[in-house]
């Protein structure tokens, strides 16, 4: 190894602001199974299916339908 590197010509990463970050997610454990069932079948590792999912389902700018219901329980 050198004990000093020129640095004067570097160039920042292109591809940069298209790493991943690793982050924490609280999934259930059939929707696990669903993904780790799909990666079996076309070869592309689970977490990986589930990251192109929500990549589509963001560029697609999809927006859940949900819905509140009063609980019948009373309070």
């Amino acid at each position: 190894m050198r004990k000093k590197y020129d640095f004067s010509k570097a160039r920042k990463n292109p591809y940069a602001g298209r790493l991943k970050k690793q982050i924490t997610l609280r999934i259930d454990q059939p929707t696990i199974q669903f993904f780790r069932e799909s990666s079996e079948s076309s070869g592309i590792p689970y977490q990986t299916l589930i990251n192109l999912y929500l990549r589509d389902c963001a560029q697609q700018g999809r927006k859940l339908s949900i819905e509140w219901r009063a609980s019948s329980q009373g309070a």
